[in-house]
């Protein structure tokens, strides 16, 4: 129950201080170490959610915004990085860097609290 929790908590805290606040895009790291400081569990299983939230997210988001202008801004940026033009790389790209920082931030807070107590 915990897992699910801190997945939707860590994914709508991200999204919500994303959207409606002006911060930088890295926010979202301080909302999962947050999240993992605030609910215990071990830190592997801290990682994987805070990966997965903000994997999910990242990859939602982006395939919303690539829909939105018929794959035409990431084929471009694809075409710039060494992904061939698929879009479709960039997007898992985005999402693989997106889980890996997330996944990080709730790891440290899991440290952070383990080291606390």
């Amino acid at each position: 129950m915990k897992f699910i929790t801190t997945l939707l908590l860590a994914a709508l805290m991200a999204y919500a201080i994303g959207i409606y606040t002006s911060v930088p895009w890295w926010s979202f790291a301080i909302t999962n170490l947050i999240v993992a400081i605030a609910i215990p569990q071990k830190p592997l299983i801290s990682f994987v959610s805070g990966a997965l939230s903000i994997g999910l997210l990242w990859a939602c988001l982006s395939m919303i915004i690539d829909q939105s202008n018929h794959h035409i801004l990431a084929t471009k940026v694809a075409t710039i990085l060494p992904l061939k033009g698929s879009y479709v790389l960039l997007i898992l790209v985005t999402s693989i860097v997106g889980a890996l920082l997330g996944g990080l931030a709730s790891l440290t807070g899991s440290f952070l609290r383990s080291s606390k107590a």
